[in-house]
């Protein structure tokens, strides 16, 4: 395999020098911590600079600590589209409600907000109001917490359930990659979140050690069990072993272009698969999946070579596919 000196992936996955993977502190896609590397909280772009205040990106970061998994990248993106990090003069974000009745700069419902407003977070009003930032960013971190944002598990749903809309799920997403990335070489969100969903969940897990026939999360993964379970965590159900989910998924044509979550298969030929990852993004010229790749590895994010035939390790790469 290709040694990649520095890896850093677009979508918010930092890595220092290493061999041939990132290294296991690295965080995810959106800023979501590893196993390893609990409460970190992940680097800001200059997008997230440019568009929030120094104390507000410092509480979007407070705020995710309190729930593992919660990329502080997303409260950010939820911040800004609401009420542009409470900067916005519009009716509801410094006082009274806007047409929906929402309030405060994270915009909560009043009943809403009463059932994640406590404990009352250090610097937070007293009584807590949905106007204070740290009381409405804190009880955001909260709500999507107890919707699926525990452990990384759901983000997608855990947003969906702050906004019931499927567009609004992809505007906090792709606003939460460019604050968590290299805004030089974005990676694009496919239409549908759930690839995107499934490469973030899989990252998160880099540092997880293989074991084989593995399927569990902070114990350990074998490469097809980690498609699965990030699959699994997307909403679609994906056949256990290599070769039955390069079998049973769509294919995509030799040299079309791959998107975050599109499977990538190594073997000696379609019929005899051994090896799959979940792709994630370009990076200094290189594709860039993350896989579980043997015994006495740990999950981690490689360089491969997405030219069908171009050997990898004493595989080749025979192509890839985009679950649905």
């Amino acid at each position: 395999m290709k040694a990649l000196a520095t890896l850093v992936v677009a979508v918010g996955l930092v890595a220092g020098a290493v061999g041939t993977a990132v290294v296991a502190s690295a965080v995810s896609m959106f800023g979501v911590e590893t196993p390893s590397a609990p409460g970190a909280g992940g680097g800001a772009t200059g997008a997230a600079g440019a568009d929030i205040p120094p104390a507000m990106l410092e509480l979007y970061r407070e705020a995710a600590t309190t729930c593992v998994g919660l990329p502080w990248t997303v409260l950010a993106a939820i911040g800004t589209i609401e009420s542009d990090n409470g900067q916005s003069d519009l009716p509801g974000v410094q006082s009274g409600a806007n047409a929906a009745g929402a309030e405060g700069p994270m915009q909560f419902l009043p009943a809403t907000f009463a059932e994640y407003a406590e404990p009352v977070p250090i610097g937070g009003a007293d009584p807590p109001s949905p106007y204070d930032p740290t009381d409405a960013v804190y009880a955001a971190a909260r709500l999507l917490c107890a919707n699926g944002a525990a452990g990384g598990t759901d983000i997608a749903g855990a947003i969906f359930a702050y906004n019931h809309s499927a567009s609004y799920v992809q505007q906090v997403l792709t606003l939460a990659q460019s604050y968590g990335g290299i805004a030089a070489t974005p990676v694009d969100l496919p239409g549908s979140t759930a690839g995107a969903v499934a490469v973030e969940w899989a990252l998160a897990q880099i540092g997880t050690p293989y074991v084989w026939g593995g399927e569990t999360p902070g114990v350990g993964f074998d490469c097809s069990g980690l498609v699965q379970a990030a699959y699994a965590v997307a909403g679609i159900r994906l056949p256990r072993v290599a070769q039955d989910q390069y079998d049973g998924t769509p294919k995509l044509p030799a040299g079309s272009p791959l998107s975050p979550g599109d499977l990538v298969f190594f073997g000696g030929d379609p019929s005899s698969i051994d090896h799959v990852g979940l792709y994630v993004g370009v990076v200094d010229g290189e594709s860039v999946m993350v896989d579980a790749p043997y015994t006495g590895a740990d999950v981690r994010a490689e360089g491969f070579p997405a030219t069908v035939g171009a050997p990898f390790g004493g595989l080749v790469f025979v192509g890839a596919t985009r679950p649905s």
